[in-house]
């Protein structure tokens, strides 16, 4: 199987210092999540908000904050969506809301190191993620952008999201590791 690369993203702008704005219809927050231990599910949530200070010369200045609608999971199947909402995983009924708050923001090359706090129904932990800045543009609109990818791995325990199904075989339902997946495209607040 052969992999198809993406056009070359462009680095129009030298100095991407500034305030930004995520761009919800062009970004995605993700995540995969082994099923019965012999497949992926991905999935993604649709509705959230998110800021950024982005400071290139002192990255130590720069911060992330973040806001999730977990109501707003999508899987591709309706049933197990409403079961990830109900108390047996996400309670949104209870925890309408998931933060994210960095705490600590460093950079090398084209790499940004975000740390800070994640907190998913009443539990806040801190977590890392490794972003690339994926490139830099001014768009037909007038706007400039930045793109950011950065994924990691947490266990869903840790947040207590602790439901699961033993299977006959060994083994369980629903993968105690989860990959979360962040494709953003930012725009410049003016």
């Amino acid at each position: 199987m052969t992999s198809t690369e993406f056009d070359t993203p462009t680095t129009a702008i030298s100095d991407v210092t500034g305030d930004y704005a995520l761009d919800v219809a062009h970004s995605r927050l993700g995540f995969t999540a082994r099923h019965a231990m012999v497949t992926k599910v991905r999935g993604h949530f649709g509705a959230f908000e998110g800021t950024a200070r982005v400071d290139a010369t002192d990255p130590a200045a720069s911060s992330v904050r973040l806001t999730i609608d977990p109501a707003s999971i999508s899987t591709g199947s309706p049933d197990r969506d409403g079961h990830l909402r109900s108390p047996d995983f996400f309670d949104v009924e209870r925890f309408p809301q998931w933060t994210f708050a960095s705490t600590e923001v460093t950079r090398d090359g084209e790499t940004w190191t975000v740390t800070g706090d994640l907190t998913i129904k009443d539990v806040t932990r801190p977590v890392t993620i490794d972003f690339e800045e994926t490139g830099s543009a001014v768009d037909p609109f007038g706007n400039t952008r930045v793109g950011f990818e950065g994924a990691l791995t947490v266990n869903r325990k840790d947040w207590g999201l602790t439901w699961n199904a033993a299977l006959e075989t060994g083994g369980v339902l629903v993968s105690e590791k989860v990959k979360l997946e962040f494709d953003i495209s930012a725009i410049k607040s003016a």
